[in-house]
């Protein structure tokens, strides 16, 4: 795939330099990672492949397309095509690979917001996973709602687990609510956001995920799983992504659960940007490669000494920025 510098479009290079007939301009609407399902102008959906070698830039890819880019392709037949070209993205949304540590896996492109599923309980919750998403998010800016699932399930002290971290996420700021699919709770309000938007819906393993799905678009039928019982932890329902059209307007791009997220693609200041209130503060710090841990008249840490910036957030960053230091070590003193 060439750049086209005049257009900043992405073009597939083959071997041989055909001219393009029966083109076309669509949505990818499903991905399997061998197909592709693409919506086209009129509605209908073809299915498409992808032939030749693909070059994205400078990133470094394990999948060169991702549900909601605009692409063009040429047709095969009346069902199916090729995708010949992938159109600019206005953001995307990308995650370490979990099996290739040095290249990224898309997971959306082209949203307006992000929704993250978690629960207090029934899987407990690891806050420091909601830090971790927002890191994939920031780099765009793009909106995070965090809904808190099963709300049902929760106890007194939960309830308070909740209205902490809620404030904790708005102050950022970045809305924060609950539901229930048991009670209906907050599944208005959240369809009320959902609204004329392109959202990505994404979410550990045994969140509810699915469920709150169907909830929010009856007829869909996504397949739902338990709790594993030996392990306490969520099973996989959803195995690759694919675009929902909300029947009040919008669209969802639902997403396969995650179980955990690195980042040894990143830098230590990578990690201090996307942390949004510590890039506020940091205008002010004494270094401008601060890092805010030792550094003497650091903004960061004299916010959190005062209240303003979240201990819990700080926490979470410097095990993330550990993990990478640490990471960086080992592959520069380990012998391959």
């Amino acid at each position: 795939m060439s750049k086209d510098e005049s257009s900043g479009k992405f073009r597939i290079t083959e071997k041989t330099n055909a001219c393009m007939t029966n083109s076309l301009e669509g949505t990818v609407i499903r991905s399997t990672g061998s197909f592709y399902e693409v919506r086209i102008e009129d509605g209908n959906v073809l299915t498409c492949r992808i032939v030749g070698k693909l070059r994205l830039g400078d990133l470094k890819l394990t999948n060169p397309v991702a549900v909601g880019d605009r692409v063009r392709i040429q047709l095969e037949n009346e069902t199916e095509g090729q995708i010949k070209e992938i159109f600019p993205r206005k953001n995307y949304v990308a995650r370490q690979s979990p099996r290739k540590k040095h290249q990224v896996h898309l997971l959306a492109s082209n949203i307006d917001q992000a929704v993250l599923v978690v629960t207090v309980v029934e899987p407990k919750l690891k806050q420091g996973f909601i830090d971790r998403f927002l890191m994939m998010t920031e780099p765009y800016d793009i909106p995070v709602i965090i809904v808190f699932n099963k709300a049902d399930l929760y106890n007194e002290e939960d309830q308070s687990i909740f209205q902490y971290l809620k404030s904790v996420y708005e102050a950022i700021p970045h809305q924060a609510i609950r539901t229930s699919v048991l009670t209906g709770a907050g599944i208005a309000e959240l369809l009320r956001m959902l609204q004329g938007k392109c959202t990505m819906i994404a979410g550990q393993s045994g969140v509810g995920k699915s469920s709150l799905i169907n909830a929010l678009q009856p007829g869909l039928e996504l397949r739902v799983g338990d709790i594993s019982d030996y392990s306490g932890k969520g099973q996989h329902t959803t195995t690759f992504a694919e675009m929902f059209e909300l029947e009040g307007g919008g669209r969802i791009i639902d997403t396969p659960g995650i179980k955990t997220l690195s980042f040894n693609q990143y830098e230590v200041v990578d990690v201090a940007h996307n942390f949004k209130e510590f890039f506020r503060a940091s205008v002010d710090c004494k270094f401008d490669n601060c890092t805010h841990r030792s550094e003497p008249k650091c903004a960061v840490k004299s916010a959190i000494e005062q209240g303003q910036i979240s201990e819990l957030r700080y926490a979470n960053y410097l095990q993330i920025i550990d993990e990478i230091e640490n990471q960086n070590y080992w592959e520069l003193n380990t012998e391959i």
